[in-house]
């Protein structure tokens, strides 16, 4: 199937590794041009070569995702480089295992500035060039912890607010030609990733949570992520808005 994305331009944030480095090849193997950011400079050039290889055009820039001036400078950045955003592509984001009693007012602020607010400000920031062409496609990275219980309450709490905007931009956008999704992964493993240092320090137990938790026997791949996030891009997916789509392996319990 031809996505149709040769050529457009797609910015991915907290492209440098896991899932975010997957999209990143994948709409770079789909002929888009591709705007990379992260904090860790190191990882995320050598993720810039690996999408530049595709022959493709690519920027890469390194800054704090968690605040307004870095997200602003990736935008502008962008902008200046290609004149437009087709695609934007919010993953940054994480959580902190904390017990509810014990998470501070400063630390809900931080992870709601890692995962939501993240989200918002890009979006924000991208807008108006979308409008301003009459299309576009937003995507965020969710969780399947957005939409039942599971992980941290901060992490919940952060990641069923970015369906809730999502679904709520999508209905305001979509008259403009702009597209706006979730994608809510279930459990991914990855080099470097949260699960696979689980696995590595605990595989009896992380296995039996795979046989538990998990009906398709194993974790999900940042490719098959990936693959959802790049056909959502496409214009494949244009009557696709507003929605939030699980990729799990049927992990999640939730009816919705």
């Amino acid at each position: 199937m031809d996505l149709d994305l040769k050529g457009k331009i797609a910015v991915v944030t907290g492209s440098s590794r896991g899932i975010g480095r997957s999209i990143a090849l994948g709409l770079g193997e789909e002929g888009c041009h591709v705007s990379l950011c992260a904090r860790g400079e190191e990882a995320l050039l050598a993720t810039e070569k690996e999408v530049r290889a595709l022959d493709v055009e690519t920027l890469a820039t390194s800054a704090d995702l968690t605040g307004a001036e870095g997200i602003n400078q990736v935008i502008q950045a962008t902008l200046d480089k290609w004149g437009r955003i087709d695609i934007l592509v919010n993953n940054v984001g994480g959580s902190k295992w904390t017990a509810f009693e014990d998470v501070s007012d400063e630390e809900w602020l931080d992870i709601f500035d890692w995962n939501m607010f993240a989200a918002v400000r890009a979006t924000r920031a991208a807008l108006p060039s979308m409008k301003a062409q009459g299309s576009g496609s937003i995507i965020t990275i969710s969780s399947i912890f957005g939409r039942e219980s599971g992980g941290p309450a901060t992490y919940n709490a952060t990641k069923a607010a970015e369906i809730s905007m999502g679904k709520t931009l999508a209905k305001e956008l979509a008259k403009t030609g702009i597209r706006v999704n979730t994608v809510a992964p279930g459990s991914v493993i990855f080099p470097g990733g949260n699960w696979q240092k689980r696995l590595d320090a605990d595989p009896e137990g992380i296995n039996k949570f795979v046989e538990q938790e998990i009906p398709c026997g194993r974790f999900g791949t940042p490719e098959e992520i990936a693959n959802v996030v790049v056909f959502l891009s496409s214009n494949r997916a244009s009557w696709v808005t507003g929605a939030c789509i699980n990729v799990d392996g049927c992990q999640s319990r939730s009816l919705i």
